[in-house]
């Protein structure tokens, strides 16, 4: 059952929890007045590693930093006059089209008040101790089909817009890795044609920027929020030019943050051409929090916020244990420790150990309460905001007494949490701590580790390791019981104390 329940936790948060942060700060906020950038970019957790630090070096060319291996250049990085960083800025690049086929002859689709024949590529898949298998892969002028309906004559395909001719995703990075100056930078960016990333500038001049980059349709007739006719009536308009994108030079904060979170600039004018779902702003606003309230700042300063375990969702939410009352002494002991708690998920902590199974079934109390049950059965549970905004101050949605509604869910949630944890862990609250092999920890699997003898497995397998922190704290270890997802690896430098 526990381990049900853990996969079941991770594929329901695996999709938010996988993102980064990234920030540059001024040097009037440092201790060595030179700008500061920092970045952990969040992705599944591997072993082997999914990035790998490199040092690229020839004629006109020094580079250090970090990147897949099949990306050219360095994404992640600095050169001898700046550094830079990224995250994911959430943009609609694809768009799904559906199309009338022709009952007769199948493999054609209507656009334009004519037939059109879709392209067919037969591609041949070989199976050990098996036949050879075929298949016909079929695109129409849009992009590849994804589903045929052949009963009621349909057909629907994708257009991703980062998978045009000449996009070539991440071929940007080499120009980013010449970049001397914020303008050289911000016309790498122009040409940086992939799904969409934050990136993030600081240099020796003392300047610190961010450019949204990412290639982005134009829908002159449409939102892209849901499927349209793929008839001709909805095409693309060409797409924005990247520099037209939110973007920003050394702000009087003296800093900037990107955390996958909404930062589009109120009455921003091409709303149709960027996203619609975003993460929700913890991260974000722990670094903005942090950073707002330092000066002095160092390297090992930034490092340690990498690495913060403070929830503020947590904050949000324990205060509504104030003035409930429980019917178990074992729930009330609870109770009263999260209320003396600190917020930190700290892996040592009982504490924190309580609040994640609490928020566990508060969020899916909350859940059963506002979607009917087919609902959730399809769409993502509610994000943790949702969460939040619901219960701090109670809406509708709760039906009427609201306030008494929510009492009601945040006690049941906790019974629930205590019946939980004592059923796993026994019902002494010091078995509850948070990090423990059994709870929240990171276990990386080889992928050639169900293949060999448990010695070898012993030794490609990394972990288990107690682990702090969740999807919403900067220090990300989202996933579930065991880490799925979180920094791929650390990036912290100084412009001008390189490490050539």
């Amino acid at each position: 059952l526990a381990i049900e329940r853990e996969r079941d936790d991770a594929r329901s948060h695996e999709r938010r929890d996988i993102g980064s942060n990234n920030w540059v700060v001024s040097g009037s906020r440092t201790a060595s007045g030179h700008p500061i950038m920092a970045n952990d970019p969040h992705r599944a957790q591997s072993a082997p590693s999914l990035r790998y630090w490199t040092h690229l070096v020839a004629p006109g060319w020094d580079v250090i930093g970090g990147g897949e291996p099949e990306i050219p250049g360095v994404s992640i990085g600095h050169n001898r006059a700046g550094a830079w960083g990224l995250t994911i800025f959430e943009t609609d690049g694809e768009d799904l089209y559906v199309y009338a086929t022709n009952p007769v002859r199948p493999r054609q689709y209507r656009y334009a008040g004519r037939w059109e024949t879709m392209r067919n590529i037969r591609d041949s898949i070989r199976v050990k101790n098996a036949p050879t298998q075929f298949v016909d892969l079929r695109f129409t002028r849009h992009g590849p089909v994804v589903y045929e309906d052949t009963v009621h004559h349909v057909a629907y395909a994708v257009r991703a817009a980062w998978m045009e001719p000449g996009s070539a995703p991440y071929l940007a990075s080499l120009r980013m890795d010449q970049a001397r100056t914020w303008a050289e930078f911000r016309a790498a960016c122009a040409a940086g044609f992939i799904p969409g990333e934050n990136m993030v500038w600081a240099d020796t001049a003392g300047n610190i920027g961010w450019q949204a980059v990412g290639i982005a349709p134009i829908r002159r007739n449409w939102s892209g929020l849901v499927a349209v006719p793929g008839d001709g009536r909805y095409e693309w308009s060409g797409y924005l030019p990247i520099l037209e994108k939110p973007h920003a030079l050394n702000p009087a904060a003296g800093f900037i943050a990107t955390a996958n979170n909404n930062l589009i600039p109120p009455a921003y004018a091409h709303m149709n051409a960027v996203g619609y779902t975003w993460a929700d702003p913890f991260r974000w606003a722990r670094i903005g929090e942090v950073l707002s309230a330092a000066h002095g700042i160092t390297v090992n300063d930034m490092t340690r916020l990498q690495t913060d375990y403070l929830s503020l969702p947590a904050r949000a939410l324990v205060p509504l244990l104030r003035g409930v009352s429980t019917s178990s002494p074992l729930t009330d002991d609870a109770r009263r420790a999260l209320l003396a708690w600190d917020f930190i998920l700290d892996a040592r902590s009982s504490a924190a150990g309580i609040y994640v199974a609490w928020y566990r079934h508060l969020a899916a109390g909350v859940g059963r309460l506002v979607m009917p049950d087919a609902a959730r059965s399809l769409l993502d549970p509610l994000t943790t905001g949702r969460v939040i905004d619901l219960l701090v101050q109670p809406s509708s949605l709760l039906g009427n007494n609201a306030p008494r509604v929510r009492d009601s869910l945040v006690v049941a949630a906790l019974d629930e949490a205590i019946t939980e944890l004592s059923q796993r862990f026994g019902t002494a609250p010091s078995s509850w701590v948070y990090g423990s092999p059994a709870y929240h920890h990171a276990l990386l699997t080889h992928p050639m580790s169900a293949a060999v003898t448990p010695a070898v497995r012993a030794q490609l397998n990394v972990g288990p390791a107690p682990r702090g922190g969740d999807g919403n704290t900067v220090g990300a270890t989202g996933g579930g019981n065991n880490q799925t997802s979180g920094a791929s690896f650390r990036f912290v430098v100084e412009a001008g104390a390189w490490d050539f």
